[in-house]
């Protein structure tokens, strides 16, 4: 018995101690995860900081080593090899150091010092090349996090100068407004000699590049000026088989002058084309022409291509240089009835741009009017269009609505919908809308004008669900002390009306943090559908005594697929019509028109 109290007792006490449970497990193992992980990571993080010193050491050791090398050249070796000024330096090596593979880039400018003047200016400085620019870039691609390390520093002579036997070639980039592009690349390449000089550079902040001391020669630099995500620019040879006489021939250098060239290049654009019935149903495959305005030589455009929708009716073109384009059909099914927005269609720097094309199937021969406003060049919707050939029949057709468009706002705020021209729904109470007839501008107060100000228009009824196209203004320009984007807008649009309606203000990307700054701009597609629209004017100057001011205001749409200030006549024969134009408010326009074609475009524009 005594035994077996024992053994119970023992029992008792070995089913009493408890174990860890499955769950107390699995959290135990995860914290030391989380924890072992952490730790892994810091050790790993630790050894790459190291590891990116290491390679910056390095990297700035071996750039001062090349440039150490370089100033204990003879001073007329300094140069990079088949460039300007030429010398012994390659433009590019692969050197490796303490086991690190990096790639070397030396650049040599030569440098006009204004102290004794300047080549071109006053006084004349006939040996401009008064010393040289070094600049050593090194780069490491398998060096994760390393940024590239850039040393530049000026080398110059131990002797006199002399005058020079050479020239200076000056590269001016700028954009579509007229203002500099930094950081444009500019390819230079000699064509006029057997030797070879090839020069990559980019621009200064001013959109310059400076090469002095370049041999003189004929049409002897092609030069090539890009820049990721812009459009591109170049100059042709004279006398070549597709461009015998270029509008930009290769440069010519002339000894002791200033020869400067200047290029164009924007940010790329983009058109999106959908061809469709005047009922809005898609017309696959159907080929047109496209031909921009710019030309690079006598009759030679710089972008002409032929092209057609895909089975959708769809065609997306990315890339596009801004430039105005001109459509012409050459599907042999289907011709073009209406193009909106209008004929030839404007790219904008950065603008995507949607156009419809409007078809019917081939009735030859086919003549597409349009209408447009003599001033605003705006499309005229209801103008009654008539032609006859033989001076008694005669066929009528109305052009398609065009716009709506606000040039007074002098009777002040409070109209909900757009009925009395002149008014308008609310401003802030910094606008001033009557001290110049038909404008609005900042108030002026004391002396001095308002920072800001914004007016919301009222409300505009299209009449019908509509698509909505571009926004413009005017005048395009406004005083420079105003600063920039001193006149901006929003739009907004609903498909119905109610006293609880509110207007939701967007910009191009269709977000309220964005604004319509460039006259003529392309409104967001998303607006299309809808029937009643409003914008919003914001104002702004930078200076107290100056204001920007807004004369006119309009957007272009379309009802459906009718474009706008368009109609067409098939099924005519060859021979001359007269053709008679009348709208209301504006003088009857009349012309006779020869036709001769399968297919042409006649533009009207009516005055008052």
């Amino acid at each position: 018995m005594k035994d077996q109290k024992v053994r119970t007792g023992v029992g008792a006490e070995f089913k009493n101690k408890k174990g860890f449970t499955l769950v107390e497990v699995i959290v135990g193992s995860a914290v030391f995860l989380v924890i072992a992980i952490g730790a892994y990571n810091a050790y790993v993080g630790l050894f790459k900081l190291v590891d990116l010193g290491q390679y910056r050491v390095l990297a700035v050791s071996l750039a001062n080593e090349q440039f150490e090398l370089a100033r204990n050249m003879p001073y007329s070796d300094v140069g990079v090899q088949n460039s300007i000024p030429v010398g012994l330096i390659p433009h590019q090596q692969t050197l490796v150091r303490g086991g690190v593979t990096f790639s070397v880039t030396s650049t040599v400018r030569n440098v006009d010092l204004s102290f004794d003047g300047t080549i071109g200016g006053v006084p004349n400085d006939l040996s401009p090349a008064d010393n040289k620019l070094l600049e050593i870039t090194v780069s490491c691609s398998d060096c994760r996090g390393m940024a590239p390390i850039t040393l530049s520093g000026r080398v110059a002579p131990k002797n006199l100068e002399t005058a020079s036997t050479n020239g200076a070639l000056f590269i001016k980039v700028f954009d579509a407004n007229g203002q500099p592009v930094q950081g444009a690349a500019v390819h230079v390449v000699n064509v006029a000699t057997t030797t070879t000089i090839v020069i990559d550079d980019i621009t200064d902040d001013g959109g310059l590049l400076q090469l002095v001391d370049v041999p003189p020669g004929t049409n002897a630099y092609r030069v090539t000026v890009s820049k990721s995500g812009y459009s591109s620019d170049r100059t042709y040879p004279p006398g070549g088989a597709d461009n015998p006489d270029p509008s930009k021939p290769d440069a010519t250098v002339i000894l002791q002058q200033v020869t400067q060239i200047s290029f164009a290049i924007d940010r790329l654009g983009s058109l999106a084309f959908q061809s469709l019935t005047p009922t809005c149903q898609a017309v696959g495959d159907f080929d047109f022409s496209l031909t921009g305005s710019k030309d690079i030589g006598q009759g030679v455009p710089k972008y002409s291509s032929n092209m057609a929708t895909n089975p959708s009716g769809l065609l997306d073109l990315g890339s596009m240089e801004w430039d105005t384009y001109v459509i012409d059909p050459i599907d042999t099914v289907y011709d073009i009835v209406g193009v909106n927005p209008l004929n030839p269609v404007t790219v904008n720097p950065s603008a995507s741009q949607s156009v419809q094309l409007v078809l019917a199937v081939k009735n030859p021969r086919a003549l597409l009017v349009t209408v447009k406003d003599s001033v605003t060049g705006l499309p005229l919707s209801d103008a009654l269009v008539a032609i006859s050939e033989d001076g008694v029949s005669s066929t009528t057709e109305t052009t398609g609505k065009g716009y709506l468009n606000q040039t007074d706002w002098s009777g002040g705020f409070g109209q909900e919908s757009f009925s009395n021209p002149s008014k308008y729904w609310s401003d802030d109470a910094n606008i001033d809308n009557t001290t110049v007839a038909g404008d609005i501008r900042l108030k002026e107060v004391f002396g001095s004008y308002a920072s800001t100000g914004t007016l919301e228009s009222s409300t505009f009824d299209t009449g019908s669900v509509s698509n909505f196209y571009n926004f413009v203004w005017a005048p395009s320009d406004q005083p420079i002390a105003v600063g920039p984007a001193s006149v901006r807008f929003q739009f907004a649009s609903n498909a119905t009306v109610t006293a609880t309606t509110t207007w939701n203000f967007k910009g191009p990307d269709g977000t309220s943090n964005t604004f319509y700054s460039v006259p003529d701009s392309t409104i967001w597609n998303g607006h299309s559908g809808d029937r009643y629209a409003r914008y919003k004017a914001y104002l702004a100057t930078q200076s107290a005594t100056n204001t920007p001011n807004i004369s006119d205001t309009a957007f272009t749409f379309t009802s459906s697929c009718t474009p706008p200030g368009q109609t067409a006549f098939t099924g005519l024969s060859s021979g001359t019509y007269h053709m008679s134009v009348y709208k209301a408010g504006y003088s009857l326009y009349e012309s006779d028109v020869v036709v001769s074609s399968d297919w042409q475009e006649w533009e009207v524009e009516l005055g008052h």
